[in-house]
């Protein structure tokens, strides 16, 4: 089992100026490695076929609509679950998670993975990849504590990847992206994308 993660909106609380009102965390979980790799093959494929260079990242926030649509098409026959957590930020009390970037962004990992009904187990997690070695350290076995005993594994390894060079983290945060845009009440196409891969979404919790 692979499990992408990845995000949209930013972990801060500086509401009303400039932090994001709600936070999303995506998990993308492939059961089979096998179609992971046929999709991400399509990715590619599509990217060329979009006549973009090989370097071509897909980021829901630089993509215009047309381009979303297109890709979130693109993938929709895949079988690939969707599992994610959205956070309104002005409903979270915890002091230490409202101080604390990192605190909080580690906390909605934990919390997507961990309540999963049993949907997730002995996982390859991939991570997008940011901080430096210590962090990286730390996640883990944040992560490693929180999610793992000897009755249940959450996960197996984790491993931190490029977006700009790893395509099904490009899937994930165009699927991210795609869900907080429905938080997103002032857009007029807030709904459209997460209707094309509605079926692909296994849970999306509203946390709180």
């Amino acid at each position: 089992m692979l499990v992408f993660i990845d995000d949209s909106g930013d972990p801060g609380f500086k509401l009303g100026h400039g932090s994001t009102p709600v936070f999303v965390v995506n998990c993308v979980i492939f059961d089979d490695e096998l179609e992971a790799e046929r999709t991400a093959v399509s990715i590619k494929e599509l990217r060329r076929k979009l006549k973009k260079s090989d370097n071509f990242e897909f980021k829901f926030n630089k993509a215009n609509r047309e381009l979303r649509l297109k890709f979130l098409n693109h993938v929709a026959s895949f079988k690939f679950r969707v599992r994610a957590i959205v956070f309104d930020k002005k409903k979270i009390r915890s002091i230490e998670l409202k101080s604390s970037n990192q605190s909080f962004y580690n906390y909605a990992i934990k919390m997507v993975l961990k309540h999963n009904f049993g949907t997730i187990k002995n996982a390859k997690l991939r991570l997008d990849g940011h901080g430096d070695r210590l962090y990286k350290r730390e996640v883990v076995r944040y992560l490693r504590n929180e999610l793992n005993d000897k009755e249940v594994k959450v996960f197996q390894k984790l491993q931190f990847v490029d977006s700009r060079t790893n395509v099904l983290i490009q899937l994930t945060d165009m699927i991210a992206g795609s869900i907080h845009r429905c938080y997103q009440k002032d857009k007029n196409d807030a709904k459209i994308y997460i209707a094309t891969i509605k079926k692909r979404i296994e849970d999306c919790w509203n946390f709180c």
